[in-house]
């Protein structure tokens, strides 16, 4: 089993910016990729980036390309989201999920994490 555990999130006016980070712990090393989600009231939990524990470059959403930047710490089992030039529409749920495929596709991933709350204000 993998736990995760979210922390970071807060809210910021748009502009701003936010680090969040997901600490894995357990059996970690059944899992090759860390991925973020997010899911906004009323929509689709929507793929954000994700991150293979060795090499491979990480994946991002076209809507947060150039703005968010995900990195880990192998020895600490954490992997942290940069988020710079937030803007409102990025309000949401951020959900750490874990993977054994280097995927975008939420079906892959078959840890969660609860969530931490991002609230972007204009």
């Amino acid at each position: 089993q993998v736990q995760l555990v979210e922390s970071g999130g807060g809210s910021v006016q748009a502009g701003g910016s936010l680090t969040l980070s997901c600490k894995a712990s357990g059996r970690t090393s059944i899992t090759s990729t860390l991925g973020w989600f997010r899911q906004a009231p009323r929509k689709e939990r929507e793929f954000v980036t994700a991150i293979y524990w060795n090499g491979r470059s990480p994946l991002y959403a076209d809507s947060v390309k150039g703005r968010f930047t995900i990195s880990k710490d192998n020895a600490k089992n954490t992997v942290y989201l940069q988020m710079n030039d937030l803007k409102f529409e990025d309000t949401a749920v951020y959900i750490c999920a874990a993977s054994r495929s280097y995927s975008t596709d939420d079906r892959d991933y078959n840890t969660w994490g609860q969530g931490t709350q991002v609230n972007v204000s204009t």
